[in-house]
């Protein structure tokens, strides 16, 4: 029932685009699996997980730095594409897409608005407890704290909540099977991501309220 459903609101896929679909949502999968198992992708407080041997060449830098190296390309390709296209011509693109979705039927339901709004509530949420987050040490200080305030009193990471719903926003504003496959695999490696760090605050802080979950307040 549920992929009639899905099939029903998104524009109808090409065969890559379903391949491609497949791929990403498995892949997704898979990492979060893999949190769960204890293979962590090695950043924040699991940099240090699962080090195998002294001899593995590996270094640190710092989380600021890293964000800045993974969003920096994404910034400049967009910066690039005003200087490659300066008055926007985007024709043959434009041409493409058209003669691509030739004969495709539209979504019967818009949901461009309801995305829009989700997009919002995400990356407000998700930025507002990035801050609370930023400002737990102070200059100098290493040692890892509980976070207080916002919905870190219910839920360990409130900021993968937050940004689970803006992919929902992003899938919900484009309606393809691409978006909306990408933000369930999204959403099972954040949860398995935050499943895996509630363990390791209960492992670490004596005073951790059990009562708080992973990501979904008062149910996961």
């Amino acid at each position: 029932m549920a992929i009639p459903m899905v099939l029903e609101i998104v524009f109808p896929p090409s065969l890559v685009l379903v391949a491609a679909s497949v791929l990403s949502l498995i892949s997704l999968a898979i990492l979060g699996v893999l949190e769960t198992r204890e293979i962590h992708l090695k950043y924040s407080k699991f940099f240090n997980a699962s080090s195998s041997s002294s001899s593995s060449i590996s270094f640190k830098v710092p989380s600021r730095v890293g964000m800045f190296l993974i969003y920096t390309p994404a910034f400049l390709v967009g910066v690039a594409s005003f200087w490659l296209f300066p008055d926007g011509d985007f024709s043959l693109s434009l041409i493409y897409t058209q003669t691509f979705n030739q004969g495709l039927s539209e979504s019967s339901i818009d949901l461009k608005y309801l995305g829009i709004v989700f997009f919002l509530i995400g990356i407000s949420g998700n930025f507002y407890h990035e801050c609370i987050l930023s400002q737990l040490r102070t200059k100098g200080d290493k040692e890892y704290k509980i976070p207080k305030g916002g919905l870190f009193e219910l839920v360990v990471c409130p900021h993968y909540l937050f940004e689970i719903l803006g992919f929902v926003g992003i899938s919900l504003i484009s309606q393809t099977l691409y978006s909306f496959s990408t933000t369930l695999g999204i959403a099972v490696y954040l949860m398995c991501r935050g499943y895996v760090t509630r363990k390791w605050y209960m492992s670490k802080f004596e005073d951790f309220l059990k009562e708080v979950k992973a990501v979904i307040p008062y149910v996961f």
